[in-house]
């Protein structure tokens, strides 16, 4: 009987060995990809026909339509999933600095998304540091009614594992303590302005919160240590209730049990660029996984859901409203996994939330690296946030993605900028980009079992807290506990 009881297990073990044995599908998705990838001419038309993608915008319309169409001709089952967003831009701004309130010089800035409607304000300039809630509470509160500076990012020289917050979580830190306005400094040399969302919600701050360069953020720090400063913020901005819509198509899986992977990346830019990079190279590497799957006839598992989110820029809102609609469908439970693609290049390994998905990533990663050994097969898993794999993960759904790349050209200084266009991009690493995923996904979706569940609300708690995430959540108003 124990004889026949350890055949058993063992002739099961090696029919789900067998089963992930993926290589020849692995080869004909690299051949695939190599050869006919669209990625980089879509990307190239829609950065010249479209522009960028602001959300709630004509051109994030286009876009939409753009990624339906793509999809739609490849033969898919495509739909819109509408939902309403505050939409915002910018129309108007000026701030100044000077050593009096009478005497202040305009400084080039741009504006953060979320801030007000209208606001005006004139205050003393005081210098926050990295704008952490420790550096408000050793100003004993002097910040009250003046206008915050901080530094995006960790200032150069700061104590090691000083935390790097979000620009909306140290707004929402300047907001707490009173003040008037904040202005923060970038941290990319050569006058490099960056924009993005000041809310963490999403919804309007009640502060102006403006970018300026390095260079001049500097400058001002210094001054600030022999004598006042004081700031002037004048602006203008829209916000109003539109809708957008976040694009799916989907790819049926041959299971009964309705299991299934979600694949995603965010379509929408934010307007002072063409958004290439973000997230252009994440969101059409998903389309052409897309175009992969049907080019080959691939048969799956589980169902995939190509997913183009609209709205990550300000505030995730597209992937909150595909989960909050899951969650009304009672569907949720049936996204087994969520792999999110925004700002991926050229990935040498896979990373995910869970630490149990490492046997299986680094089995299928040591398949691929038999067809390119560019491919290092790198592991990471941890917690992150700001970007579409977050709700999911908030619903202790497994999530992950690529690892271990680096943005081409040297692009990084330009997230977010004026300087995010498509030159940047580099067709052979967005192809990498596609192929290594596209494998990722075939694995996911074709694996017999997955080692992972959703976590339970306890063992979410926990884990959120082992990577640090605790705070940022509290200060986002997400941490339900």
């Amino acid at each position: 009987m124990r004889i026949s009881l350890f055949l058993l297990v063992f002739c099961a073990f090696i029919k789900v060995q067998a089963q992930d044995d993926f290589g020849s599908a692995f080869d004909k998705i690299n051949k695939e990809v190599q050869s006919g990838s669209k990625a980089y001419i879509n990307l190239k038309n829609a950065t010249e026909s479209i522009g960028h993608r602001l959300t709630g915008s004509a051109n994030g319309a286009k876009a939409e339509e753009y990624a339906y169409k793509l999809l739609k001709s490849y033969g898919y089952d495509v739909k819109f999933q509408g939902f309403e967003v505050e939409s915002w831009s910018r129309l108007t701004n000026e701030t100044k600095v000077g050593d009096s309130a009478d005497s202040l010089i305009t400084i080039t800035s741009v504006t953060l998304a979320h801030s007000p409607v209208k606001a005006n304000v004139k205050a003393e300039l005081v210098d926050l540091g990295n704008g952490l809630e420790e550096d408000y509470k050793q100003d004993s509160g002097k910040v009250k009614g003046k206008i915050a500076l901080v530094f995006l990012g960790v200032l150069p020289g700061s104590p090691e594992g000083t935390p790097s917050l979000h620009r909306s979580e140290k707004t929402a830190i300047a907001t707490k303590y009173g003040a008037a306005g904040i202005i923060i400094i970038n941290g990319v040399k050569g006058g490099v302005l960056l924009t993005g969302t000041a809310s963490v919600t999403g919804k309007l701050i009640p502060i102006p919160a403006v970018c300026i360069g390095f260079e001049n953020g500097m400058r001002i720090k210094e001054k600030l240590k022999n004598q006042k400063q004081f700031a002037s913020i004048d602006m203008t901005n829209f916000s109003g209730i539109i809708k957008a819509r976040n694009v799916i198509a989907t790819l049926k899986g041959t299971d009964t049990l309705g299991e299934k992977i979600v694949v995603g990346g965010h379509l929408d830019s934010w307007d002072l660029a063409t958004g290439a990079i973000d997230n252009g190279i994440g969101s059409f590497a998903v389309i052409d996984m897309a175009r992969t799957y049907k080019a080959l006839k691939l048969e799956n598992k589980r169902t995939i859901e190509f997913v183009l989110f609209m709205g990550e820029e300000q505030g995730l809102l597209g992937s909150k409203a595909y989960v909050e609609a899951a969650r009304h469908l009672n569907t949720l439970d049936q996204v087994k996994f969520m792999l999110n693609y925004d700002m991926t290049n050229n990935p040498k390994g896979f990373a995910t939330s869970r630490v149990e998905m490492k046997d299986l990533f680094s089995s299928w990663g040591s398949q691929i690296t038999k067809i390119d050994t560019g491919f290092k097969n790198l592991f990471y898993s941890g917690a992150w946030l700001h970007s579409d794999h977050q709700p999911f993960m908030l619903q202790g759904i497994p999530i992950g993605g690529g690892t271990g790349g680096e943005l081409p050209n040297n692009s990084g200084p330009f997230y977010h900028s004026d300087g995010d266009v498509f030159k940047l991009v580099d067709e052979q690493q967005l192809k990498n980009t596609v192929r290594f995923s596209a494998m990722l996904v075939y694995g996911l979706a074709n694996t017999p079992a997955l080692p992972v569940k959703k976590q339970t609300d306890d063992e979410l708690k926990g884990f959120l807290k082992q990577n640090n995430l605790e705070v940022p959540l509290k200060i986002a108003g997400e941490w339900r506990w």
